[in-house]
């Protein structure tokens, strides 16, 4: 293992996809969401999808040049085009842009279209809760999970992220897959040569499986048994079917350099507290402060923030082989 301090984990992404004929712009914003799920402790959002995604540039599955764009459609409504390029510039000119029509508003939401693999879902409503407004974000994936009953996978992982502002403090964060892990933390794990919980995934007959390998060939559980997948459905509505992109089962995979854009979607929701309670901030602060007051409690999100100051003070680890492989790129 070799300890990078943040910014040079962030050369080294951005120089790997700058490399692989990504747009130096584009492969910034791209490195600033790799290295900060790193810092959070989220490695299968981390620096492990830098071989995929400089694989994908080189292979025109994302459009390395592409031009993120960005129109209000109506008073609330904004829709940002990803060009079939990376994801997180799109994010990032909504996460910009939905503030000031929040406020005009009282409520604003953004769609996102010809889009990629958002990362870590987190991080966009939790840049949104910090300029003072509750958030969601729906983002759909490649086909990963069955509804409750078939065998034949129609949903992806489709993580549901939540944001909630609280004074003088950072906010609380909510942040999670629908599969009982998110798929990343099977891509890891198989880039580490481990092996899975046997309640993570299924295999390709449907049988649960401790192969990380065999897990990607097939079906990941559902959080909450027909519960999750319900939800599932629900993300696939708002991010694929309202913002007009694919479906989890029309997509190709985040994981290879195989076909064409994944055209994934993404729909984020920004509400701003102060169109609906002039107290909003302090009523959140009072659950906050209730959870925190139970014994063994703590907020969503305390693990991440705890992760993140220690990468700020003291960099993050990562291994020689994976620093080995960005580097040859």
């Amino acid at each position: 293992m070799t300890r990078l301090s943040l910014v040079q984990a962030h050369e080294l992404v951005a120089g790997a996809l700058i490399r692989s004929g990504t747009a130096p712009e584009n492969a910034a914003s791209t490195a600033r969401a790799l290295v900060g799920a790193e810092a959070d402790g989220l490695k299968g959002h981390g620096l492990t999808r830098t071989p995929i995604y400089a694989a994908q540039v080189k292979s025109g599955k994302v459009l390395g040049h592409a031009r993120a764009t960005i129109k209000r459609s109506a008073p609330a409504a904004l829709v940002a085009d990803a060009g079939h390029g990376f994801a997180y510039p799109a994010i990032d000119l909504v996460t910009d842009a939905l503030p000031a029509v929040a406020r005009e508003t009282g409520v604003a939401a953004a769609a996102i279209r010809r889009s990629h693999h958002c990362g870590a879902a987190g991080r966009p409503v939790e840049a949104l809760a910090e300029a003072g407004l509750v958030a969601l974000m729906f983002a759909n994936a490649p086909a990963s999970m069955a509804p409750w009953g078939a065998k034949r996978p129609l949903y992806g992982t489709d993580p549901i992220a939540f944001a909630c502002p609280l004074p003088g403090r950072a906010p609380i964060v909510i942040d999670m897959s629908l599969s009982k892990v998110a798929r990343g933390n099977i891509l890891a794990a198989r880039q580490r040569g481990e092996t899975i919980p046997d309640d993570w995934a299924f295999d390709a007959g449907g049988r649960p499986t401790t192969d990380p390998e065999a897990a990607l060939g097939g079906l990941m559980a559902p959080m909450g048994g027909a519960k999750g997948v319900a939800l599932a459905l629900m993300v696939e509505l708002l991010a694929a079917g309202l913002t007009g992109g694919g479906y989890a089962f029309e997509m190709t995979s985040f994981l290879d350099d195989v076909g064409g854009p994944p055209d994934a979607g993404q729909f984020i929701l920004a509400i701003d507290p102060a169109a609906f309670s002039a107290n909003g901030h302090e009523r959140f602060a009072v659950m906050a402060e209730a959870v925190e007051a139970e014994e063994g409690a703590r907020l969503p999100g305390a693990r991440r923030l705890a992760a993140r100051a220690k990468a700020e003070a003291e960099g993050i680890e990562i291994g020689d082989s994976l620093i080995a492989e960005i580097e040859a790129i």
